[in-house]
């Protein structure tokens, strides 16, 4: 990935129930299941010709920014966004409480 002053641009394909984000024709995602109010992470995919430059982090921001907008509780299976999370205090209060 080139450098840019371009930010990352998620888009939420809510049909598919994913983040994504697209370079290169590469598709780095973080999927997620939604059930009532709660949203569960599951996974996050970064391919390795995008990844190293925070797409990642944006994939669970993003996500945990709609969580906090739609009033859902987040449970983390993924451990790339349980881990975003534990450094990231400031969504500590969106984590469904039985897991914080």
């Amino acid at each position: 990935m080139a450098e840019s002053a371009e930010p990352i641009r998620v888009i939420h394909d809510e049909p598919n129930h994913r983040f994504e984000f697209h370079l290169d024709g590469e598709t780095a995602v973080l999927t997620y299941r939604r059930a009532g109010d709660t949203i569960t992470f599951i996974h996050t995919r970064v391919p390795d010709g995008i990844g190293r430059h925070g797409v990642g982090s944006e994939l669970v921001r993003t996500g945990l920014e709609y969580a906090k907008s739609q009033g859902l509780k987040v449970i983390p299976l993924c451990p790339f966004a349980a881990a975003y999370i534990r450094s990231h205090a400031e969504y500590l209060d969106v984590v469904a409480e039985k897991l914080r």
